[in-house]
């Protein structure tokens, strides 16, 4: 699997592949829709690319650098911004996906 879990269904069925030869890809997306149905892995919708998957954990943040594309999470206590939503807008809120953009340590030094 990808790097800190996070994976999208062309990637995965590339890997799957390889080990069982007669998965079809409609047989992937049936079994990915039921576990994010099942809260097993979430889908995390990345800003102009497709969507990637993970393991379900707790909230946290993504980011994302412009430059190379890397996409990893960001253990960052999310609740508060969570309850102060909710709150305001009054909606019983179970959970969130948020990705920063920008542009990577690594990718600063090269500049």
């Amino acid at each position: 699997m990808q790097a800190m879990g996070h994976i999208n269904i062309e990637e995965l069925y590339t890997q799957i592949k390889v080990q069982f030869s007669s998965i079809s890809l409609a047989t992937l997306y049936k079994n990915i829709n039921a576990m994010v149905a099942n809260r097993l892995i979430t889908e995390v919708k990345v800003p102009n690319v497709k969507s990637k998957y993970e393991i379900t954990k707790d909230p946290h943040i993504h980011l994302l650098c412009d430059t190379c594309s890397e996409f990893i999470d960001l253990d960052l206590d999310v609740n508060p911004l969570l309850n102060e939503a909710s709150s305001k807008s009054h909606y019983e809120l179970y959970g969130s996906c948020i990705v920063l953009s920008g542009v990577c340590e690594k990718c600063q030094e090269k500049v």
